[in-house]
């Protein structure tokens, strides 16, 4: 049924069906939906006060106003909800074990560690891997997702574990959920010594949102001040009841740098694992899992840590991984071994992909490279689309022209280039989240893994943007010609660093606040006459101190009769003076303005800079 619309447009008017869309859809895959033309949509939305195009990726925001101008339900399809879907039309499916449970065989338990920083996470993978990660990273901070396969004892059989270390610093919050959703059991390694913190509250969160089982490690149990009983009764008011006290916990007391108790805790895991899961898998599928990490090697290209959670990955495999795609040339495991094939829960660097896969994006192992180069087109078209969306700035029809006006909005241009994809979607998220006010903007025209090219520097050229390099330095001649062009090339090996200059860069570029501040006040007693001054009048200063040259205001019965006005003359008896404290006499000339008079009150003050918080 057609029926008039907002300003008069004639549009087909829903009685509440619901239209699906992707994230980042355009009018115009609204318009295909509902049979209308997309430029009567482009002319509700300016009815409505939207500037956007036909072809514009727009907000879920913006999608919803106009579903509901137009008696519509508009459903946003969830990123994995859209993915299963485009697997789906190729025949595909993932995170389903096939066959038979006959075709089902037990695979090791995969881990996480998860805590607060400098609780000992990694210096407990480096008790287990007997090697030194900690040396490696900048600052003590883990800042890379790293996949490791260690092997144990239990009651005489050897038992595997796959462990993934997740990064303790509070910006890479997305990375360590993401490693909770891949997980099978979490320990949670708590200080003796400090106890609960709030990063393992929100560690222990993510656990419980992955509905995964949690072994706690009690670590430094060697240093002074050091009380384990402490800590179990912390976590109680978490709802971790250690087995002692009639919970179903595991708690292990361990001392990471003694190597006190390992044996124990990795114990502690296979027995929770064999209690309270079922870990099996099909090995004889076609592989499927999820990129752990991945970098840009220079000699070897995009190379990608992968978990592998169901099915075997051998070389020579055509896969697809988030938006990449490939066939595996090589594999190597977590000592740097080249390995010919990988079952279920065991993590490798798989090399050959087109380009870097993000931390979390899903693999699959397909038939034909054309599958899976469509199927990774399909990915990248997708993401672009939701980014754009998300980055677009809504401006209404009212504020446009104040909008356009240079220097009413100030923008700070981002290039972010990183070692590894984890950590730049970690840096890119933690900027974009600060937040200084609405006079400024922040906007990453780019980001990517691997130096910083000359193509980055033509880009920051061209926009007057910040290169950022995260642990990695600028390749060939980008650095000769950043310097000649003078664009700002920032390096940084520790994440917390970069978000603080870049918060006060962004603090810099606001405008300057000010704010009024009374300097003193003064009561006129007498007026007197002066043929070559005007009016003059005699006061006293009531409070604070008033000075030649600053602004004023003349209040009369509680009521400001004149603003704007300025001490241009200020006198002691017969004596020119620059102040007049309160208490004391004095006389004051407010230049042109004549208007005084006796009881009025005269309020001066100065605009002072307001220091931005």
């Amino acid at each position: 049924m057609q029926a008039p619309s907002v300003g008069g447009v004639m549009l087909p008017r829903g009685n509440g069906e619901t239209i699906r869309l992707s994230r980042g859809a355009s009018l115009t895959d609204f318009a295909e939906k509902i049979n209308a033309n997309p430029a009567s949509l482009v002319a509700v939305m300016m009815n409505l006060g939207e500037m956007v195009t036909a072809t514009q990726s727009v907000s879920d925001e913006t999608l919803l106003l106009l579903a509901g101008e137009m008696n519509y339900t508009v459903q946003i399809v969830s990123p994995e909800e859209e993915d299963r879907e485009l697997l789906e039309s190729f025949d595909l499916e993932f995170g389903e074990d096939e066959g038979s449970e006959e075709d089902l065989v037990v695979r090791p338990p995969v881990v996480t560690v998860m805590g607060h920083v400098d609780h000992g996470k990694t210096r407990l993978l480096d008790a287990i891997r007997k090697t030194n990660v900690i040396a490696g990273e900048a600052g003590g901070i883990t800042q890379h997702i790293g996949a490791y396969q260690v092997a144990t004892q239990v009651n005489g059989d050897d038992r595997a574990i796959t462990f993934i270390d997740t990064p303790g610093h509070e910006a890479f919050t997305a990375m360590r959920a993401r490693g909770a959703k891949s997980t099978d059991i979490a320990i949670l390694v708590v200080a003796a010594n400090d106890g609960v913190m709030p990063q393992t509250v929100e560690a222990l969160n993510h656990a419980k949102a992955a509905e995964v089982p949690i072994v706690v490690a009690v670590n430094k149990i060697d240093v002074e001040g050091a009380d384990p009983t402490k800590v179990r009764g912390q976590l109680t008011e978490y709802g971790l009841v250690a087995e002692e006290y009639g919970g179903d916990t595991m708690f292990v007391d361990i001392s990471a740098k003694q190597g006190l108790h390992i044996d124990s805790l990795l114990e502690a895991v296979i027995l929770t694992a064999d209690a309270a899961l079922d870990l099996r898998a099909n090995p004889n599928q076609d592989a499927q899992g999820i990129s752990i990490e991945s970098r840009l090697d220079r000699g070897r290209g995009a190379v990608a840590t992968v978990l592998v959670q169901r099915g075997t990955l051998r070389v020579g495999d055509t896969m697809v991984v988030g938006d990449a795609y490939g066939r595996v040339r090589a594999m190597l495991d977590d000592n740097g071994n080249n390995v010919a094939e990988a079952g279920p829960s065991t993590p490798v660097q798989v090399l050959g992909l087109t380009n870097v896969p993000g931390a979390g994006d899903n693999f699959i192992v397909v038939e034909e490279d054309r599958t899976a180069r469509q199927i990774a087109e399909k990915r990248a078209a997708r993401e672009r689309n939701a980014a754009f969306a998300k980055r677009t700035r809504r401006v209404s029809l009212e504020d446009l022209d104040k909008v356009l006006k240079a220097g009413e909005v100030q923008q700070l241009n981002l290039i972010i280039k990183g070692d590894a994809s984890g950590s730049v979607e970690a840096l890119e998220s933690s900027l974009l989240q600060l937040d200084v006010g609405e006079e400024v903007d922040i906007r990453v025209l780019h980001r990517g893994v691997g130096a910083v090219t000359e193509s980055d520097i033509d880009l920051a050229m061209g926009s007057d943007a910040i290169v950022i390099g995260f642990n990695v330095r600028a390749a060939g001649r980008a650095a000769q010609m950043a310097e000649r062009e003078g664009v700002d090339v920032r390096y940084y090996s520790v994440i917390y660093q970069a978000i603080e200059e870049i918060e006060a860069a962004l603090k810099g570029m606001l405008k300057p606040e000010f704010e009024e501040v009374e300097l003193g006040t003064a009561e006129i007693r007498e007026v007197f006459k002066s043929s070559k001054l005007g009016n003059i009048a005699g006061v006293l200063i009531r409070s604070g101190e008033v000075r030649r040259n600053t602004k004023a205001r003349l209040i009369r019965d509680g009521k400001v009769v004149a603003e704007n006005l300025t001490i241009e003359g200020l006198r002691r008896f017969k004596d020119d003076v620059t102040e007049i404290r309160e208490g004391f006499e004095g006389g004051i000339n407010l230049g042109n303005f004549n208007d005084i008079k006796v009881d009025d009150v005269i309020a001066t003050y100065e605009m002072r800079e307001k220091p931005r918080v």
